[in-house]
């Protein structure tokens, strides 16, 4: 790490937390955001908190990824892995992450209508489609395909992922949902659905006409891309829905 600009050296009306009250925080840029949840650098002479967040961002892109996109996952022991972040400053930036995640994953979606697989997969594009392990997740929806929300129901590893019908459907229920759909992604970017992929549609289909639940679509994210089963399987001629 090399000599940054101390923030007692920066005029006061350029500081990152005065910028923040006096701009808001979209005019900051991600190093800056990230220096006033350190509120430090790390010791006279060093790194400001500025410099570290630039570090920190440096540190992450190493993963080959999007700096950010890196964050939204990192745990505890890796983001302290990163030299001058220690525990109170990896608990202040993991904190402020998962803030961001809820508050975007809570944002009104009352009005959304999930009527294409364009449109389911952009709704769950957060949760899964630049996720480096497999993730399982479901739309909740209203009889008149209105956006309930969204829920990640298991998280797997870069290449497996394990999601039960029964474990599907109790959130489907829980939430009040009267449609779903169902997705997961395939961190490889190949969004061609698996012969297991396959299998577990052929099951959830079966059980959502059990229940009564229709069951729309069953799409796999990757990379930018999105693959509709119910656009390319026969499975929903076999097991109708009942959801037009």
């Amino acid at each position: 790490m090399t000599y940054c600009l101390r923030i007692a050296d920066i005029p006061r009306t350029e500081r990152p937390r005065e910028r923040l009250l006096l701009q808001g925080a979209k005019n900051l840029a991600t190093a800056e955001l990230i220096a006033i949840l350190l509120g430090t650098g790390q010791g006279a002479g060093k790194l400001s908190a500025v410099g570290l967040g630039q570090y920190i961002l440096q540190e992450l892109s190493k993963h080959q990824r999007e700096p950010l996109e890196v964050l939204r996952d990192i745990s505890p022991p890796e983001l302290m892995k990163i030299s001058g972040v220690g525990p109170a400053k990896a608990t202040n930036i993991l904190a402020a992450v998962e803030l961001g995640k809820r508050a975007f994953q809570t944002r009104p979606t009352e009005r959304t209508i999930i009527d294409s697989p364009d449109a389911a997969a952009a709704a769950l594009s957060h949760d899964l489609m630049w996720q480096a392990q497999e993730r399982f997740a479901v739309l909740l929806l209203d009889v008149k395909n209105r956006l309930l929300g969204t829920q990640v129901i298991t998280i797997g590893t870069a290449t497996e992922t394990l999601a039960s019908p029964r474990e599907i459907f109790r959130e489907v229920l829980r939430q009040g949902a009267t449609r779903t759909i169902i997705a997961h992604n395939h961190p490889t970017g190949n969004v061609e659905p698996s012969p297991e992929d396959i299998a577990l549609t052929e099951q959830l289909l079966k059980g959502a006409q059990y229940l009564e639940v229709p069951l729309m679509d069953h799409l796999v994210l990757g990379n930018g891309n999105h693959h509709s089963l119910r656009l390319t399987t026969d499975l929903w001629q076999k097991f109708p829905q009942g959801d037009d």
